[in-house]
């Protein structure tokens, strides 16, 4: 008579089989190993980048005198830092607009408001970072950052303000 069968094992760690058969002539031992391997871990997500959330925390504008489009000390610093964040994200672009206050002519704030940007885009240049990564653009008076007719506002409107370009 033949033996015959089987038996269905499912071990949650590996684990060696003996079987043994015995009959008139003896008996014989055999013996398998299964190895059970632990599922890799799932993936680690990274969480995505928010470089946009980077850009508004570590940007800083430069901010003007009336009347003037040259570079103030405050300015200086301001810029420092908005180089290091260019340094560290090569992949940013930015538009710096170049802003006015209200008074003087609208003709008059388009040109200065252009000086104002090119300026900060060299002082930025000085710094190492390269010319065409930037590109620059004038609003003049048109685009107030605050509307109130008081000195406070107005420097406020006074500046070079960067905008994400990519």
């Amino acid at each position: 008579m033949t033996a015959q069968g089987s038996t269905k094992v499912t071990p949650s760690d590996s684990t060696t089989y003996t079987i043994t058969a015995s009959g008139p002539g003896g008996s014989a031992d055999s013996s398998a190993r299964v190895t059970v391997s632990a599922p890799p871990p799932p993936p680690q997500q990274q969480p995505a980048i928010d470089y946009d959330a980077i850009f508004l925390r570590e940007v800083r504008d430069a901010y003007f005198d009336f009347n003037k489009a040259d570079i103030r000390p405050d300015a200086r610093e301001a810029l420092a830092k908005t180089a290091d964040l260019l340094r560290n994200y090569p992949q940013f672009k930015v538009t710096i607009e170049g802003h006015c206050d209200e008074r003087g002519s609208t003709e008059y704030n388009l040109v200065l408001g252009d000086r104002r940007a090119a300026a900060v885009k060299s002082y930025l240049v000085s710094l190492g970072i390269s010319a065409d990564r930037m590109n620059t653009v004038s609003y003049g008076k048109e685009k107030p950052f605050c509307t109130d007719s008081n000195e406070a506002c107005w420097q406020k409107n006074r500046v070079g303000h960067f905008v994400k370009a990519n």
